[in-house]
């Protein structure tokens, strides 16, 4: 690398620095130079010189020199990196071999005729995978284009998702409709898919239980047919080791599990079971709103002014929201319902977020309990600032 210090550890200043190798971190080819602007970062590199046989009959070729190739690689922070890769190119002495002239090609460095480093196409599949970056983003931090960053990565995605490995050890099962887009199926496929998901449990460092849920495909369709085939194509040893089916409540996916699975436990999602509770809420409200107005909710009306906070949970309410909610429930003795229905959603929610799985299970069955009163008979029938104040900072917070 031509430099005024030169480089202690290469022989001669026209030899390659190893350290400025290191830091490129390609070990299959040598930095020759730097060179570096405000936003963008260019390195010329070359492979070692070497002899080559000719693809065709294997008689040593004869160098016809180089041609530079311009390759994106993984940014530097904010910095566009482009590699410029001073391609060696050679011609076949025989003149009755088939083969005129042929380029270098360096798989570990770039697909042929591709434009993005198999190192950016790693990082930017990571990304996807792990950080929920999208295409266009990645585009940009490319300085590409997203048709060309899509021809890049589409044949390493299909090759993962080729890959059976993905499917071993899973424990746990969920399942959940996408919508993928809202425009005309006809122009973009299907709109609707049914995504698998592994929320089998691990140890984190720190010893405890831990779910790191990790998509494992997605299919065409919302149906039962859809959820059916999908698990009848992972054979039988698959749907054996599987003892917690978790689902949303479509009645589909639930005969699907019944269908294929012999032994596992069908349970609703947390979040679509806290999603009903709180639908339970506003359908109280709006019925009580109807039985003591006998019309829809207005501006000035006590119920239709809490509707928000309603559905918030409780630990993020202010003092303040918390005086009107109180004030609100007050206004009418009739609006009792809806604090009661308000509690049980609550209780719910605090159910899911208590990190302890025994005290998690003994607020569930007071939950059930208060469907036939039980446990509602202990809460203040008219309800105070100060039991509003206490139930709030009482609810358990996730750790």
């Amino acid at each position: 690398m031509p430099d005024g210090t030169g480089c202690a550890a290469a022989p001669t200043t026209s030899d390659p620095c190893p350290r400025c190798d290191v830091m490129l971190g390609l070990g299959v080819v040598h930095v020759e130079t730097v060179e570096r602007s405000a936003d963008l970062l260019v390195v010329t590199v070359s492979t070692p010189r070497q002899l080559m046989g000719c693809p065709g009959c294997g008689v040593v070729a004869l160098s016809r020199g180089r041609r530079v190739r311009v390759l994106r690689d993984v940014p530097h922070g904010q910095t566009l990196v482009r590699l410029r890769w001073r391609q060696r190119r050679w011609r076949c002495p025989d003149p009755d071999c088939g083969v005129a002239t042929f380029t270098e090609q360096v798989p570990d460095l770039v697909a042929a005729r591709g434009s993005i480093t198999v190192r950016a196409v790693s990082w930017a599949i990571g990304q996807l995978r792990g950080e929920h970056a999208t295409l266009a983003g990645l585009a940009r931090q490319l300085g590409t284009s997203w048709k060309t960053l899509w021809r890049a990565i589409k044949p390493r995605l299909q090759g993962l998702a080729a890959d059976q490995t993905r499917f071993e050890g899973v424990l746990s099962l969920g399942v959940d409709e996408h919508l993928w887009h809202h425009v005309d199926p006809r122009k973009r496929g299907p709109k609707e898919l049914t995504g698998m998901v592994d929320l089998t449990r691990h140890r984190n460092k720190s010893g405890r239980w831990v779910v790191r849920a990790r998509l494992l495909d997605l299919v065409p369709g919302r149906s039962k047919k859809a959820y059916a085939d999908w698990l009848a194509e992972r054979g039988p040893a698959f749907r054996e080791g599987i003892g917690v089916a978790a689902l949303n409540p479509f009645g589909g996916y639930k005969s699907a599990i019944d269908d294929q699975f012999a032994d596992a436990v069908a349970v609703l999602d947390a979040f679509h079971v806290v999603k009903l509770g709180t639908a339970v809420v506003d359908e109280v409200r709006r019925r009580v709103q109807q039985d003591t107005t006998g019309h829809r909710g207005r501006k000035g009306d006590p119920l239709f002014g809490i509707q928000t906070m309603l559905r918030a949970g409780a630990e993020n309410l202010t003092d303040r929201q918390l005086q009107r909610l109180q004030e609100a429930i007050n206004a009418d003795e009739r609006h009792e319902e809806v604090y009661i229905a308000w509690r049980c959603a609550q209780d719910l929610r605090a159910a899911y977020k208590q990190p302890n799985p025994k005290k998690a299970l003994a607020a569930g069955v007071v939950v059930l309990a208060s469907r036939s009163g039980e446990a509602t008979s202990t809460w203040p029938s008219r309800p105070s600032p100060i039991a509003f104040g206490l139930f709030s900072r009482s609810t358990p917070t996730a750790k």
